[in-house]
């Protein structure tokens, strides 16, 4: 299975709070390329990221009120293509299971996702970034696969 990303992406910008400063200087930055993409964020987020950039964001709930899984579940509505999260390794947070599952989500799904800064200025400067782009799923259809052949066991 597999899904074309198209020439104008969808991304999503996430920032932990002691990150969120570094996001937004990272959008200022970069925001001649981000202003070509559609732009989703979690609450906080968006709402800083807006003021500050001057650009339209779709706005979710915040991270700990269920926005890392409405960003999740866009991304298995394959309506994200790309996820920006700088995240705070050092810091444990009541909402970390939430974290948890959207990388697992965005891992699962096959969308590129920067967790940092560097990684975030390979994508922004890559080729691909206003290029369409072929995604596969080989990792869910090989679970599928799986799934239905332990089922048929009945394992």
């Amino acid at each position: 299975m597999t899904t074309k990303l198209k020439q104008k992406k969808d991304i999503a910008l996430v920032a932990h709070d002691h990150r969120k400063n570094d996001l937004i200087e990272w959008c200022i930055l970069n925001k001649n390329i981000l202003k070509n993409h559609s732009l989703y964020a979690t609450g906080t987020t968006g709402t800083l990221l807006e003021n500050e950039l001057k650009l339209p964001i779709k706005k979710f709930l915040s991270g700990p009120l269920g926005g890392d899984f409405q960003i999740g579940s866009s991304i298995v509505d394959l309506e994200i293509d790309m996820l920006f999260f700088f995240w705070d390794p050092l810091e444990s947070l009541a909402h970390d299971p939430d974290v948890k599952a959207l990388l697992r989500l965005a891992t699962l799904y096959n969308i590129p996702m920067a967790c940092n800064q560097s990684s975030a200025d390979f994508f922004i400067s890559s080729e691909l970034m206003d290029k369409e782009y072929e995604r596969n799923f080989a990792v869910i259809e090989r679970y599928k696969k799986n799934r239905t052949k332990q089922v048929k066991e009945g394992i």
